[in-house]
């Protein structure tokens, strides 16, 4: 069974260029899904910023698409999550 985010990343296949999806998207997964906040792995910081800023419009009319209007999205870098803040 698919979860939110591989079906939003269906939706988005066919709206962001082919070599965009490919290079922003793809290295993107699924991490939890809270109803109203959908988390999601990326790999980098950078490729967080860029998603946020770039893709936020497209991103939110594939959950509406979905009947998930009004989910927020956050990106999560990969091995990396709030506890580790304290670290750096």
């Amino acid at each position: 069974m698919a979860n939110l985010w591989d079906e939003v990343l269906e939706q988005l296949r066919g709206e962001v260029a082919g070599e965009d999806y490919r290079r922003w998207f793809s290295a993107t997964s699924y991490a939890s899904d809270a109803g109203d906040l959908l988390s999601v792995w990326v790999p980098s910081q950078g490729v967080g910023r860029l998603l946020e800023t770039q893709y936020t419009d497209a991103i939110r009319r594939a959950l509406e698409a979905l009947g998930r209007a009004g989910t927020s999205v956050r990106f999560v870098v990969a091995g990396y999550d709030d506890e580790d803040e304290d670290d750096f």
